[in-house]
């Protein structure tokens, strides 16, 4: 291993402690439901929004950040500060009618607000999003990162931190989950602060000594967060501004206003302010991780350009695999004794993201399945199905794993599997709350449809697909018959996410004007009165959400601003 005992004691006092005190804080022998998956609707505003972010935040964000510091720059943080905006949504336009209607999954608001075929279908896809992406992919991404930072076989990595993280999310619930999270969130941000710290250090001894020497250094436009639309070869920029703009709230609305794993969180608080007020905190953390974790990937890509140390090159090519950036650049930074700390930060990243997803599993399997088939039963039998259910969840998860290999990139694979689903779930949902027409023929109709085109995109673009199409026609490095510029449509992900949301809108739309109208009363308890309607009420004070909402959005145009 490439790694010191003094690192592996760090590593394995972590693992003992994080896991004890989870079970500590979280297990009850007699649970009722609300106190097993909602953490007795207890926690404040700070414990929302640190276990939002960790949750968040896995082991391929920070090896995905950093690798795309080093390749695209600054540019991929649009990914991090983006979600401000879709969190400012969720703490304004969804957290009201979340916590006041007391549903505790949001496949149960879905009900509320269509039919409880709605539900089934929500249910459904927040498994399939929770086991292939929250879990599944993040689990594949830590083990590749541990095997070339610290010379640990895949499958021991997947094993070891795998039942650490099933063991005290099962055992402690929710609560459990969340104040392990608040630690693990400290862990984190220390850890990436450091390598950024340590790498500005670095940076004088390979003659880099002020801030005009850095960007003199880096590729052209590496430090700005806005590109042009079109590229200088003249195809489609698939990080451009107008992609950005018009993409990421597609797959970020459901992301952080539609799923189970990210929302559960703001479900269990303890009123309607905490709530939105932790979703708007969560916001303020996820503007650190431009500076804490695409940072380091381009102070790391200038390190590697003046000789520091080398990367290693992409199997049969010449071009560097800036995946390993962030695992050599700690080995070349970090001194023995820190190494096993930031590998703790990894694994806490890795376990927070784990814990949270196998967490929003066990409640819709126990709520949306078992405890809607039979409302009967006890509660101490439903939490331990949903006991029983991380388990299962976490064995699944981890043999689809193994398979993550099958994707070229991972950064980009997490955020085009979305793509299938996310179109069709953020009209339903973001109309649903908006339009008090919108009828439940409409919402099926727009989830099935929109979902089957989602599922022909992803498919239609995947290499091996286009590359048997176009049999021995095919390119080197071809990336789909929708994406690649050269034999394919040019269209980059980030845009072919609009194209299915206006049809998903239109299908919408047009239903529901050609069905009959909701009960207006009830629709009345889960629908605002009209889109500006959250903005009424007079303001409480400086801890308003709406004033809260001002400043976050007063940070981050400033920041765009200057990094421009």
């Amino acid at each position: 291993m490439n790694i010191s005992m003094i690192d592996v004691a760090v590593i394995a006092i972590y693992l003992l402690g994080i896991t004890g005190y989870g079970i500590w804080v979280g297990f009850r022998r007699n649970s009722s439901t609300d106190q097993y998956f909602l953490a007795g609707k207890s926690l404040g505003w700070f414990t929302i929004g640190a276990a939002v972010f960790t949750s968040n935040i896995s082991t391929i964000h920070l090896v995905g950040l950093a690798a795309a510091g080093a390749k695209e720059g600054f540019v991929i943080g649009n990914f991090e500060w983006m979600a401000c905006f879709t969190l400012i949504l969720l703490a304004l336009l969804f957290a009201p009618f979340y916590i006041n209607s007391g549903v505790r999954t949001l496949p149960e608001f879905m009900e509320r607000r269509y039919c409880p075929q709605a539900r089934t279908f929500l249910a459904v896809i927040g498994l399939i999003g929770a086991l292939l992406i929250h879990i599944g992919i993040s689990l594949f991404a830590a083990a590749k990162v541990f095997e070339s930072f610290l010379g640990v076989p895949m499958v021991a990595t997947i094993l070891v931190l795998s039942l650490f993280t099933v063991v005290y999310t099962a055992l402690g619930g929710l609560k459990g989950v969340v104040l392990t999270e608040n630690i693990q969130a400290g862990l984190l941000l220390f850890g990436a602060a450091l390598v950024t710290w340590l790498g500005i250090r670095a940076l004088p001894g390979v003659g880099v000594a002020d801030v005009a020497a850095f960007k003199a250094a880096v590729q052209p436009g590496q430090l700005s967060m806005l590109q042009p639309v079109v590229k200088a070869g003249g195809h489609l920029n698939e990080y451009s501004w107008l992609a950005v703009v018009l993409g990421y709230p597609i797959p970020g609305i459901w992301y952080w206003c539609a799923d189970q794993t990210l929302v559960q969180r703001v479900l269990a608080a303890r009123s309607v302010k905490d709530g939105q007020n932790g979703a708007l905190f969560a916001g303020f953390l996820k503007i650190t991780p431009v500076f804490l974790m695409v940072l380091p990937g381009t102070i790391g890509y200038v390190l590697w350009q003046k000789g520091a140390f080398t990367l290693p090159m992409i199997a049969g090519t010449e071009n560097p695999d800036y995946n390993t950036m962030l695992p050599n650049l700690i080995n070349h930074l970090v001194p023995v004794g820190l190494k096993g700390l930031l590998a703790a930060g990894m694994a806490a990243a890795l376990m927070s993201t784990i814990a949270a997803g196998l967490n929003g599993c066990a409640t819709l399997i126990s709520m949306d399945i078992v405890k809607r088939s039979h409302p009967d039963m006890p509660d101490d039998r439903v939490v331990r199905i949903g006991r029983i259910s991380t388990g299962v969840i976490m064995l699944l998860a981890m043999l689809w794993s193994t398979q993550g290999d099958q994707f070229g990139t991972i950064f980009e694979a997490i955020n085009k599997i979305p793509m299938t689903f996310a179109p069709a779930v953020t009209t339903v949902f973001l109309l649903g709350v908006l339009w008090k027409r919108g009828t439940k023929q409409a919402a099926m109709a727009t989830l099935y449809i929109g979902s089957i085109i989602g599922v022909i995109y992803f498919l239609v673009d995947m290499p091996g697909i286009g590359k048997m199409i176009l049999g021995a026609q095919a390119q080197p490095g071809f990336s789909g018959l929708v994406s690649d510029p050269a034999q394919g449509l040019g269209i980059p992900f980030m845009l072919v996410g609009p194209i299915i949301a206006v049809l998903c809108v239109i299908i919408y739309i047009v239903t529901s004007l050609m069905t009959p109208a909701m009960d207006p009363d009830e629709v009345a308890k889960v629908c605002w009165d009209h889109p500006l309607a959250f903005l009424k009420g007079k303001i409480t004070g400086a801890g308003d959400p709406r004033v809260v909402t001002l400043i976050l959005l007063a940070v981050v145009g400033v920041l765009y601003y200057n990094l421009r």
